[in-house]
């Protein structure tokens, strides 16, 4: 017997986060969240997603016991911006069981329809970032990387069986940092800049805000009006993204690239694997989880790239090429032995050029999806 039940409220929230604890107890792979943040995150605290429409969550339970969950919503900004009536999922999460896999899948399109929706995307990101963002479907031999999803291999089947097709897919690629090319790269970069007339500048964290301007500079300029699953962001949202990038940034990691004139023209961002950190926490952050947490944190080995945009007048300049040089710099003085740039999608070639060039190797592929209502 499956019901599902649909809920608002904070302590019917709290299980909604416990249940993948539950569900995944036995997965080495799994990286368990930070509960607290995640509550937080969910009741709109620095969540931009959730200021720009409504949104519920739905729980299932089989035979009186939690056996899925999942968020629904409506991104009434990106709406309006791309001119259509879409719903999102998130956070999809459940038992090996297709019927209980349905049934709170049709639970969700029976809210958006009644909300006048007409397709539905997802599994999307809780914060509309680039974390938690579409379904594993290749790449299941081990943890993911920081802000990345982790899930059963028995989902995309599902979503399948479900009537989802394919809206695109998302792709990691592996950069060793023995192998990268430096010499090379640095030798091409500088004569880029040169020819070009830019310059790489370290973002400043602790005056971020002329940065921040910058992005959304970059950001207004370099989104393809194509891409229909995101428009370019407030101030507000790209601030409230950048507070929950803040705890984990090294700002060794973090660039933008500006013309010789003081124009912004790129940036990328890269944080620390704290993956490697939360594995051992079982998301709480008490005395212990504290100890550990220093303990483990000394001994990331890996990064993860995971925004670049240049603007158009600058693309095939090497920008991307410069920015990424410097990350290969400070990645390798500070001694991290990898780094994943994800999450890619496919159809930005641009990107996808950059880092192949720099010795990047697919390894991981994600999936978004669409389904008419």
């Amino acid at each position: 017997m499956i019901e599902i039940r649909r809920f608002d409220d904070t302590r019917s929230l709290r299980a909604f986060i416990r249940f993948a604890f539950d569900l995944y107890q036995d997965d080495p792979n799994w990286v368990p969240p930070l509960r607290r943040e995640l509550f937080r995150t969910l009741t709109g605290v620095n969540n931009a997603l959730l200021s720009n429409g409504p949104h519920t969550f739905f729980m299932a339970y089989r035979d009186g016991k939690p056996a899925a969950r999942l968020m629904a919503g409506i991104n009434e900004t990106l709406n309006a911006a791309k001119d259509k009536k879409e719903g999102y999922i998130s956070l999809f999460e459940c038992v090996e069981d297709y019927d209980t896999a349905r049934a709170i899948l049709d639970a969700a399109s029976h809210w958006l329809r009644g909300r006048g929706m007409e397709r539905l995307a997802g599994p999307i990101s809780p914060t509309n970032g680039d974390d938690s963002r579409g379904l594993l479907i290749q790449g299941f031999d081990g943890p993911p990387v920081l802000m990345n999803v982790y899930n059963p291999p028995y989902y995309p089947e599902y979503f399948d069986r479900y009537g989802f097709e394919k809206d695109f897919d998302l792709l990691a690629y592996l950069l060793d940092a023995s192998d990268l090319p430096i010499e090379r790269f640095e030798r091409v970069v500088n004569y880029a800049m040169r020819k070009y007339h830019f310059r790489v500048d370290r973002m400043d964290l602790k005056h971020i805000e002329p940065d921040l301007k910058d992005i959304k500079y970059i950001l207004d300029r370099a989104m393809p009006d194509s891409w229909q699953h995101l428009a370019p962001p407030s101030m507000e949202d790209i601030r409230k993204e950048f507070l929950q990038l803040k705890k984990v940034a090294d700002p060794d990691l973090l660039y933008i690239a500006r013309s010789d004139a003081g124009e912004p023209i790129g940036f990328v961002a890269g944080l620390p694997d704290y993956n490697q950190v939360l594995i051992h926490l079982n998301g709480r952050l008490g005395p212990v989880g504290l100890l550990k947490y220093l303990y483990y944190r000394k001994r990331i080995e890996g990064a993860r790239v995971l925004m670049q945009f240049v603007v158009p007048e600058y693309r095939n300049k090497a920008v991307n090429g410069a920015i990424f040089a410097k990350l290969m710099v400070e990645g390798r003085r500070k001694r991290y032995r990898w780094g994943e740039a994800s999450t890619i999608a496919e159809m930005n070639t641009m990107s996808r050029r950059s880092v192949e060039g720099a010795g990047g190797k697919l390894y991981r592929l994600y999936r978004l999806y669409q389904k008419e209502l």
